[in-house]
C-alpha cells in the first residue's frame, strides 16, 4: 500500500511552501462559496497525543481547562493548557476511547507539549505517546454529510459528537457555512479507497481550506506564534465550551477564573477579511489609537479573493468602532464579518 503522502502526490497534491512538514494543497485557493457547497480537505500539520493508563483521565483533568473525567466515549471537547499565569500554551481537540484520552494539536507544538506534560505525570499511572493517524480528512459544506452517510451510516447528531467505526474515528466539529463540519481520522488504506468517490462528489481541498473553515466556525487554534499570548476568554474559548469553571484546579485556573468574574479589559476575538497577506501573531491597530496595537491575529487563511480571512483578538471597543488595520494604523483595513455565535461582553 502506497503511503498516504505519496498517494496524494500522485493525485496532484504539492507541499505547502509556507507550512512545515507535509501540509498538502492542490494548487487552487478556494473561496467561502466553494467550501459552502461541499468539500473534502486533506488536513495537514496536525498531531495527536495519546494518554494511556488507569490515571490518564484524572491526570489530564488536573492539567487542562476542561472536564476530562466526565468526557463520554461518544463526545469530543475543546480544552486548553495554560501557563501558571493563565495564558494558553496550547489548544486541543480532545476525545477518548476505552484505553486512552487523545489530544489533537498542531504538529509543530506536539513534541514540546508532549514532553512538558510528561514531566508532570510523576506517580500517576499515565503514559504519553504519539498517536498521530496516517490520514486526517476534513469535511464541510452542504453536500458533505450525504457523502459521509454513505461511508458511516448514522452521523453524530450534534457538534462535538464522536463515532468510532471500523473505518476510523469520525468527529463532528463546530458548524461552518451553515452546515456541519466533520473530521475523519483513519488509515492510509481507508483514505485511499474513499478518496476517488469523495473527490467526485465534493470539491477537493488542502489544509488552507480546512483552516479557512475553522476560522469561519469561530474556533481558534494556538500556534507557535501565539503561545502564551491569550487568556482563554480572549479567544472566545469559554463560549465554545473549552473551559469548565466548576472542575477544580489546573495550571492558571485562578487567573482564568478571575478573568471571568473580576477582570477589567474587555477583549474578544472577531472574524475579519483582510485584503492583504497576514499570519498568526501579526498585530492590528485602531485608527483612533495608532501608537499601540489593539489586538493580534490568532489564525489566518487565504480566502480565494487575494487576501485572508482571520480570527483577530482585540479590544471590544475596537471591534465596535471597526476602524482597524493590519500592521499599523495605515495598513490594510479589517472588514469585520458576522461571527457564528454572539460575542457577549466579558471583562478580561
Amino acid at each position: 500500500m502506497t503511503s498516504w503522502n505519496d498517494y496524494l502526490t500522485s493525485q496532484g497534491a504539492r507541499h505547502s511552501a509556507t507550512e512545515p512538514g507535509y501540509v498538502p494543497d492542490f494548487g487552487a485557493t478556494l473561496t467561502v462559496s466553494d467550501l459552502a457547497a461541499g468539500f473534502v480537505a486533506v488536513v495537514g500539520g496536525q498531531g495527536v497525543i495519546a494518554v494511556t493508563g488507569d490515571d490518564a483521565a484524572s491526570f489530564l483533568h488536573n492539567q487542562l481547562t476542561n472536564d476530562v473525567q466526565h468526557l463520554g466515549l461518544d463526545q469530543a471537547r475543546l480544552a486548553g493548557y495554560c501557563t501558571p499565569k493563565g495564558r494558553l500554551q496550547a489548544s486541543f481537540l480532545m476525545w477518548r476511547d476505552a484505553q486512552s484520552v487523545y489530544l489533537q494539536l498542531p504538529r509543530a507544538l506536539q513534541p514540546a507539549l508532549q514532553k512538558r506534560l510528561s514531566m508532570f505525570v510523576l506517580r500517576a499511572k499515565a503514559k504519553l505517546s504519539d498517536a498521530t493517524p496516517e490520514a486526517i480528512l476534513g469535511f464541510g459544506g452542504a453536500r458533505a454529510a450525504a457523502m459521509l452517510e454513505v461511508l458511516f451510516g448514522a452521523l453524530p447528531a450534534a457538534p462535538y459528537g464522536k463515532l468510532d467505526h471500523e473505518l476510523g474515528t469520525l468527529i463532528r466539529l463546530a458548524d461552518a457555512f451553515g452546515a456541519p463540519r466533520y473530521q475523519w481520522l483513519t488509515s492510509a488504506q481507508h483514505a485511499q479507497q474513499a478518496w476517488p468517490a469523495l473527490c467526485a462528489a465534493l470539491t477537493r481541498a488542502g489544509d488552507d481550506a480546512w483552516r479557512l473553515a475553522a476560522i469561519h466556525a469561530g474556533v481558534p487554534e494556538i500556534t507557535l506564534k501565539t503561545q502564551e499570548q491569550f487568556v482563554p476568554q480572549m479567544v472566545n474559548f469559554e463560549l465554545l465550551g473549552g473551559v469548565n469553571f466548576k472542575k477544580g484546579c489546573y495550571p492558571g485556573q485562578e487567573i482564568v477564573a478571575r478573568s471571568q468574574y473580576l477582570g477589567k479589559l474587555k477583549r474578544r476575538t472577531a472574524l475579519a477579511a483582510i485584503g492583504a497577506q497576514a499570519q498568526a501573531g501579526d498585530e492590528v491597530f485602531a485608527s483612533g489609537d495608532p501608537d499601540q496595537p489593539c489586538g493580534m491575529v490568532v489564525n489566518a487563511a487565504p480566502n480565494g479573493t487575494g487576501g485572508v480571512d482571520a480570527l483577530v483578538e482585540m479590544k471590544l471597543a475596537a471591534i465596535e468602532v471597526g476602524d482597524v488595520h493590519l500592521g499599523s494604523a495605515g495598513g490594510a483595513p479589517l472588514q469585520f464579518q458576522p461571527m457564528p455565535y454572539p460575542l457577549d461582553a466579558i471583562e478580561v
